[in-house]
Order: C-alpha cells, then sequence, then structure tokens
C-alpha cells in the first residue's frame, strides 16, 4: 500500500512540476514580447519622423529576430506582418527620403537662384572694382551651390542605396 502512495505521490510532484515549468515558459515568452514591442514600437515612429533611422534600427531587429524567433512568430502573428518593419515600412521609407531629396533639391535651386540674382544686379549696377569683387562673389556663390549639392547627394544617394539594400 505505501508503494502506491509514494508512487502517486511522486507522480503528482512530477504533474506539478510539469505545469509549473510550462508556466514559467509562457511567462518568459510573455515577458519577451513585452520587452520587444517596448524597444520596436517607439523605433517604428522614430523610422516613421526619420526614414534613415530605418539603418540602425533594421540590424537591430533582424539580431533579435534570430535570438527570439518564438517571440517575433507570436509578434508577427498578432500584427498580421512581419514586426516591427515589414517590406511595406522600407519602401515607404525609402520613397520619403527620395521625396524629401526633391523637395530640398527644388529649394536649394531656388535659394541659390535668388542668391545669384542678387549678385547679378550687384554687378550690372556696378563698376571698376566693386564689379570685380561682385564677380568674385558670384562665382563663390555657384562654387557653393555645387559644393553643397554634391554633399547632399552623396548623403541621399548613400541613405538610398542602403535602404533599397533592405529589400533585397
Amino acid at each position: 500500500m505505501l508503494d502506491v502512495l509514494t508512487v502517486i505521490l511522486l507522480a503528482a510532484i512530477v504533474v506539478v512540476l510539469v505545469m509549473w515549468r510550462r508556466e514559467s515558459g509562457r511567462r518568459a515568452e510573455a515577458q519577451t514580447v513585452r520587452h520587444l514591442l517596448q524597444t520596436f514600437g517607439p523605433a517604428q515612429v522614430a523610422v516613421q519622423q526619420d526614414p534613415r533611422q530605418l539603418l540602425v534600427w533594421y540590424p537591430l531587429a533582424e539580431a533579435s529576430r534570430t535570438l527570439y524567433p518564438e517571440a517575433f512568430a507570436a509578434i508577427d502573428a498578432a500584427t498580421g506582418g512581419r514586426f516591427p518593419f515589414s517590406r511595406d515600412t522600407i519602401e515607404r521609407a525609402h520613397a520619403k527620403v527620395s521625396t524629401e531629396w526633391l523637395g530640398w533639391e527644388r529649394a536649394h535651386d531656388e535659394e541659390y537662384r535668388l542668391k545669384g540674382a542678387a549678385v547679378e544686379q550687384e554687378i550690372a549696377r556696378s563698376s571698376g572694382e566693386a564689379a570685380v569683387l561682385a564677380r568674385a562673389r558670384l562665382d563663390r556663390v555657384q562654387h557653393e551651390k555645387i559644393e553643397r549639392y554634391q554633399q547632399r547627394y552623396e548623403e541621399y544617394i548613400r541613405t538610398a542605396k542602403a535602404l533599397q539594400a533592405l529589400l533585397q
């Protein structure tokens, strides 16, 4: 009789331990999901505000996916997409960078068109040494325009290519 009670008691202890371990695993998984949401939720906002942020957050998200595949699978299932950055998010970021570039380019052209026109008026009103100095200023304005354009264009190309690479 004692042997049967011992077996029943041991079986009950094993069942309790298995249930406790399962519950502990569920809690740990839920905590991991919460931490991922707390980490990458603000990252989604940051990327919407500044698409270049995606170049920092995306590799971190991919590394986290490797470390916590079950948690990401649960979040993906709950959100109906790839968390935190879907292909659509990357495409929108690329489009926003391109749109911002085009807007900057137009504003840049207008700014330097006005600067150049002002110096050209000064040249037309001047003579002698004043005209020579004004022409030098016009050359400087044109050089500055090209220099700023090249710097900004290089930045745009680097960012656009890096975002495009995320889609590969």
